[in-house]
């Protein structure tokens, strides 16, 4: 049961209970709490890669689908064997690697 508070004659006001602020004041409307503190822009030539990161990137996921075909076709030295195929994965893994810290 809430607690009453009287406030007047015949005046009764329920509490709300709230024990975290309300972000009614100042705040922005998500939510979180701004900052006075000023930073700077982060410089472009700091975020983007080089250019050949793009070109590794495309050729790490292109070996490792042209070893996986190589090897169902036989034409790799040792016949059709799955450690070519564990060298596909990791060229393709290596390749997901370096698309997430692409600029």
């Amino acid at each position: 049961m809430a607690s009453t508070a009287k406030q007047g004659p015949g005046k009764v006001q329920k509490k709300s209970g709230r024990v975290t602020p309300s972000s009614k004041g100042g705040s922005s409307p998500s939510g979180s709490v701004q900052n006075n503190r000023y930073t700077p822009p982060i410089d472009r030539s700091a975020k983007s890669s080089p250019r050949w990161h793009g070109f590794l990137i495309i050729g790490m996921f292109l070996l490792g689908v042209l070893i996986v075909i190589l090897n169902y076709a036989g034409v790799l030295p040792g016949g059709v064997n799955n450690i070519w195929l564990v060298g596909a994965i990791g060229s393709i893994f290596v390749g997901l690697l370096l698309a997430t810290r692409y600029h």
